[in-house]
């Protein structure tokens, strides 16, 4: 760095804190008695031309600018500006008064091509760090270490007396309403905190300490420019963060052209979006934000009608009105002497107003009556509060983002681009009410949107489960904006300009990189879903590019069950499925083939297997024209009837050809007399019955030769095998209705000799604990033991 040129005394140097009600009101007595030809603020050099857009009265703060990278991973930078920021204030009044304002901080691209180094940095410096020892870490060295490591400002809180920053600075900058002494107190700041932070630094990285004088030393070659350009030095006003006033405001280094070029820098590109108080409040820290966005827009408000000392009242009749909307009645004496409460708190640390401290804590003590569950949802009204910024249609916005505001200017949703969590129903079938095309499937094409949105990781709107589960024309939607899902609109414009294109490559890029032929179907029915026919059709090829050689039935079954789904219900969405009825054709021929072999399986698989077993069923019956059902059925009664499957599938198999009518009275009694005769092993005999069970139980009960013969073979199992069967039958009897245990003992009571009516309890009663406990146990028993 060079220092070439002396400012010279005469351009006048404000520091601020970037949010902050207090800067902004002195400022603007400072601009209305200097009247600057030009104002330099601290922001990104390169938005100085957003400055209009700012400005215009369409727009209402919150907002911000966002600098995005051209390439992916997109990294970015937000720079959030409220109606009481100091720096849009200085904007404001440029505009108003026919003077210049522009940014002279770093340009976005050096910004985040700086951010990205420091992070590389700090991770690189955690990796490499060493544990300390702790047989050498001494109490002397522990509180040397944490005295470093303890945030600064922290510190100036304890050392103020405060218990925390913020109440620090309220209480110190906000309310002082002295022009010539916040001047003054502001600069004395930068100095003693620069002071703090570089004998700080010397204990820790100083990649924070850099970044910050490259920083101000390109802040003093925009002012040197300015200079140049002409202005003189009086006529120039400069605002910046406190911490850089001290810096700016004397000779110093200034960055030369040469070093300007050697800085890293990564392509970006720039917009301004809406923000929200509630992002604001969880940006906390100097210079990021506050706590409380809504009390500090109160407090503005309140300056500029020259009343700060009745912000408490303010406040504290806010809270209360707030509980009575809820019910809770508080009387205006409680509120009077909340308000003397908390100037008696703000009189103990020396204050003539009451910070927010003392105002929560006079709130809860005489409005909440000493509980804060009481007040807390109405203090985070007042403190935080609901508000969101407004920009003129089509500012500053990326192409995605302008077609996402059409989108839902169409389709008539901007209505739900609020903070508020929404409800929204929609029915997917054409409306005949209308007149309109586009009225009548206005729905559908609300549903293909929030579904793009969706594939792009946009989180503006999250599907609900519907009350009903038959209903496939119904979706419910939860629909909600915030700051972060402006920021997830202007991440996918690399991705494409439009929301359909740019759900449309993240859709082909999956469906390129995707191995299984469950994945690819699933890719098949968000194309279906997400109205895009193209996809759908490059889903069709990969899935049956995949399923050539697969022979995994548990796999072919969900791609079978989504392509079902799409074919049975595509003509809501108004896709034609026909391409894809051969591919589900082959899917359901390649499962039949290969299901008896599957079916060699133990007991852990066999669930799942069950489970797609039935799923294939019903996708047969389903599409009982298109399929080889024929095929299916004869492959069914192959593991019927094989010995050397799992027990419980072909007890399972047995079930579907029984509902098909595919198994007579006398194979029923045939199978159930080999399956559960005398000298079968237990699980086999038992597994077998639980997978028979698991449906058609009615069925079940009309057949008392069955419980008869089952009746039997329990009879004849010696002690240890009938506690192995115990476990397959008590999850076989387990997910039976009352009523199908009360038709059980009607049956088991006459087989018995015993009254129905005491079977009945015995079989439904709730088992006692060590009961329950010991059948448990069984579960996780490893019977080879035996």
């Amino acid at each position: 760095m060079s220092s070439q040129l002396e400012l010279g005394i005469g351009v006048h140097i404000f520091g601020v804190r970037h949010l902050s009600p207090g800067g902004s009101k002195h400022l603007l007595d400072d601009l209305n008695r200097i009247k600057p030809k030009i104002i330099l603020i601290e922001g990104p050099s390169d938005a100085s031309s957003e400055i209009r857009h700012i400005t215009q009265r369409q727009t209402k703060p919150p907002i911000a600018i966002l600098a995005f990278t051209e390439e992916l991973p997109v990294r970015t930078a937000l720079w959030p500006l409220a109606s009481y920021s100091p720096e849009y204030q200085a904007m404001k009044w440029a505009a108003d008064h026919k003077a210049q304002s522009v940014f002279i901080d770093l340009p976005s691209s050096v910004m985040i091509a700086l951010q990205d180094m420091r992070k590389h940095e700090q991770q690189q410096r955690a990796e490499s760090s060493p544990t300390p020892d702790p047989e050498q870490f001494t109490p002397q060295a522990e509180v040397l270490h944490e005295a470093v490591h303890e945030s600064l400002y922290d510190q100036i809180a304890q050392l103020s007396g405060e218990d925390d920053y913020d109440m620090y600075w309220e209480r110190n900058y906000e309310h002082n309403l002295n022009e010539h002494a916040y001047r003054q107190a502001i600069l004395q700041f930068s100095e003693q905190m620069r002071e703090l932070t570089e004998a700080e630094e010397q204990h820790s990285s100083a990649s924070e300490h850099a970044y910050n004088a490259i920083r101000e030393s390109y802040m003093r070659r925009q002012i040197k420019q300015t200079i140049e350009s002409g202005y003189q030095p009086e006529d120039i006003l400069v605002v910046c963060g406190a911490y850089h006033a001290a810096a700016l405001s004397h000779v110093s280094d200034i960055m030369t052209d040469q070093e300007l070029q050697s800085l890293p820098s990564s392509s970006t590109k720039l917009t301004l979006m809406p923000y929200s108080y509630y992002k604001l409040s969880s940006m906390s820290g100097y210079g990021a934000g506050n706590h409380a966005p809504h009390y500090y827009e109160m407090m503005w408000q309140q300056m500029n009608r020259e009343a700060l000392d009745e912000l408490p009242h303010l406040y504290l009749s806010s809270v209360a009105r707030l509980l009575r909307k809820a019910g809770t009645h508080r009387s205006t004496a409680e509120v009077i002497e909340a308000v003397r409460m908390a100037q008696s708190l703000s009189a103990l640390h020396g204050g003539s107003i009451p910070v927010l401290r003392d105002l929560q804590d006079a709130a809860q003590t005489l409005l909440g009556h000493g509980d804060l569950l009481v007040i807390a949802e109405s203090l985070a009204q007042i403190n935080v509060g609901t508000t969101i910024g407004q920009l003129a249609e089509g500012v500053s916005q990326t192409p995605i983002q302008d077609d996402l505001n059409r989108l839902l200017q169409q389709l008539k949703l901007t209505k739900y681009k609020t903070t508020i969590a929404q409800d929204l129903m929609l029915d997917l079938r054409e409306n005949r009410r209308v007149q309109s095309k586009e009225s009548a499937f206005l729905d559908l094409h609300r549903s293909f949107l929030f579904h793009r949105l969706r594939l792009l990781n946009i989180h503006f709107v999250q599907q609900q489960q519907t009350q009903q589960d038959q209903a496939t024309w119904a979706e419910r939607w939860i629909i909600q904006w915030s700051p972060e899902v402006e920021i997830q609109v202007v991440e996918s414009t690399l991705l494409g300009e439009t929301v359909e294109i740019a759900a449309a490559y993240v859709l082909q890029q999956k469906l390129d990189h995707c191995l299984t032929i469950a994945e690819a179907s699933d890719l098949i029915l968000i194309a279906c879903e997400s109205g895009m026919v193209t996809q759908l059709e490059n889903g069709r090829q990969t899935l049956q590019r995949l399923a050539v050689d697969n022979q995994d039935v548990i796999q072919i079954t969900l791609a079978a069950r989504s392509l079902s789904k799409i074919i049975q219900y595509g003509d809501l969405r108004r896709i034609d499925t026909m391409p894809l009825i051969p591919l589900l054709e082959q899917l359901f021929t390649r499962a039949s083939l290969f299901l008896v072999t599957s079916c060699q399986c133990n007991d852990e698989v066999a669930h799942e297997m069950m489970k797609s077993i039935s799923e294939l069923h019903t996708i047969g019956l389903d599409h009982i024209e298109q399929l080889d059902y024929q095929l299916w059925l004869e492959q069914l009664t192959e593991v019927m009837e094989r010995d050397d499957l799992n027990a419980k599938l072909s007890g399972f198999a047995c079930s579907l050809l029984i509902e098909r009518n595919q198994v007579s009275a006398t194979q029923l009694a045939a199978e159930v007399s080999r399956r559960l005769s005398p000298g079968v092993p237990a699980d086999l005999g038992a597994g077998w019955f639980e997978g028979l069970s698991s449906r058609n139980r009615y069925m079940l009960l009309s057949r008392t030769s069955l419980w008869e013969q089952l009746h039997q073979y329990i009879e004849s199992l010696e002690d240890d095998d009938f506690v192995r069967a115990l476990v397959f039958l008590r999850r076989a009897f387990s997910t039976f209705s009352p009523s199908e245990k009360n038709m059980i003992a009607e049956l088991l009571g006459e087989l018995w000799g015993v009254n129905t009516e005491q079977a009945a309890e015995i079989l439904t009663e709730e088992l006692k604990e060590e009961e329950a406990k010991m059948i448990d146990d069984l579960n996780d028993f490893d019977f080879e033991d035996f």
